[in-house]
């Protein structure tokens, strides 16, 4: 059974800062590329954040990048997005994405996602 459970959304002043989680299991997790997306109320979910399996490499939104950091941790099967200098239309709903592979073909599995509000 696949699970990818997301932690460490909350409120937070603009200026502030978040560091989210997401535990998976069930995955073959050090193949799959890691992702976190969010879908704002009344708009579609949109890409956040990409990592590759080993790391090497990470992609942002341009509307992030400078701000949030992508990592994993391989052997604990977590990916994480630390969230700096947040502002209020980074209020979203932040979903975690594990994108890899099922008897060849490409397949994607989606956390439940985790409520980030920024506001004064």
């Amino acid at each position: 059974q696949v699970q990818l459970v997301e932690s460490g959304g909350g409120l937070v002043q603009p200026g502030g800062s978040l560091r989210l989680s997401c535990a998976a299991s069930g995955i073959a997790f050090s193949f799959s590329v890691m992702g976190w997306y969010r879908q704002a109320p009344g708009k579609q979910r949109e890409l956040v954040a990409t990592i590759t399996t080993s790391s090497t490499s990470a992609n942002y939104a341009d509307s992030v990048k400078g701000r949030f950091t992508i990592s994993r941790d391989n052997g604990k099967n977590t990916v994480y997005l630390q969230m700096n200098s947040l502002k209020p239309e980074d209020t979203a709903v932040y979903y975690c994405n594990a994108h890899g592979t099922d008897w060849g073909s490409p397949i994607d599995y989606w956390g439940q996602g985790t409520q980030v509000t920024v506001s004064s």
